[in-house]
């Protein structure tokens, strides 16, 4: 005669072993999942985050280390400050809007072609190549063209006696077609995948409710592709307004711009002691910037579920 067992039954007693990864494993597996982002923290803190506090301590110190108000006041009081501000705010948005239209017509041509065709992956690989072509590579680029001794200088002058004026690439004109070369191929990498979400079954349903062409993209297509599109905007904007090796490799005299601003308070040979009114001027781009992608970052949130 077996005898009855009180207590919990032997089934839902825990099990020790490889099944249940062993007792105490769920914190050390917790643990992994930090320890693996090590890597990504520590780059974010010494490249991003340190800098960010250097730059913000030194724009409310003097040179003597004591707290000052002035390099800040001088950011909004000196008129070469607040024109240089005026200047990259207004090439940006110039350059943004510009690539964002060219961009986004070109990425509109790219996704209406054979998504599994070569001429679409040439496309797309080509844009994510002159996307990163900027600087000092890109500006040699355009003197080498467009320049006093460039190539259609010389071929129009020599060939059909047109004289073209090289200067033009030395002005902000220049400096708005430049910055535009590197915005579209970036506007087509950052806004196909929302092209790429339109189904053509929503433009099924609008035609079969008797809508035509320009009523989907008035109430379908254009209220979805809106959110991504102003994120690209805003995005491109922030590429073009943080920019300086181009800008410094063409207009190598003056400060028109606020990096090359800050360039110069940071090595003056005429005016020493300018280290930190540096500072406080990139602290002011640090604002700009984290504005607009703060902006960004709820555009992206809200084009998201589209995107999907």
């Amino acid at each position: 005669m077996t005898s009855s067992v009180t207590g919990p039954s032997a089934s839902s007693a825990p099990v020790a072993g490889p099944a249940s990864r062993g007792a105490g494993s769920s914190r050390f597996r917790g643990a992994g999942n930090y320890l693996a982002l090590i890597p990504f923290h520590a780059y974010v803190g010494l490249f991003l985050i340190l800098p960010t506090l250097i730059v913000t301590i030194g724009s409310f110190s003097s040179q003597e280390g004591q707290f000052t108000l002035e390099n800040i006041q001088a950011m909004f009081t000196r008129e070469a400050f607040v024109s240089s501000f005026i200047k990259s705010i207004q090439l940006a948005v110039i350059t943004a809007i510009l690539g964002a239209i060219f961009g986004g017509l070109l990425a509109w041509a790219v996704v209406r072609g054979n998504p599994d065709g070569a001429l679409r992956q040439l496309v797309i690989s080509s844009c994510g190549v002159l996307a990163q072509f900027g600087g000092v590579m890109l500006a040699f680029a355009f003197l080498a063209t467009f320049g006093f001794n460039g190539l259609i200088t010389l071929f129009l002058k020599n060939n059909l006696g047109i004289g073209m004026d090289g200067s033009w690439l030395y002005s902000m004109a220049g400096l708005a077609v430049v910055y535009t070369y590197f915005q579209i191929p970036l506007m087509l990498i950052v806004f196909l995948p929302s092209l790429d979400g339109l189904r053509q079954e929503w433009y099924d349903a609008s035609a079969s409710l008797g809508g035509g062409a320009w009523s989907f993209w008035r109430n379908v297509g254009g209220p979805i592709l809106a959110p991504s599109f102003l994120g690209a905007l805003l995005l491109l904007f922030t590429n073009a307004f943080s920019a300086y090796a181009t800008a410094q490799a063409l207009i190598s005299q003056g400060c028109a711009l606020i990096t090359q601003q800050i360039a110069c308070q940071m090595q003056s040979e005429v005016i020493i002691g300018q280290e930190n009114v540096g500072k406080a001027l990139a602290l002011g781009m640090i604002v700009i910037v984290s504005a607009v992608m703060a902006v960004y970052a709820y555009i992206q949130r809200r084009a998201s579920r589209w995107v999907k």
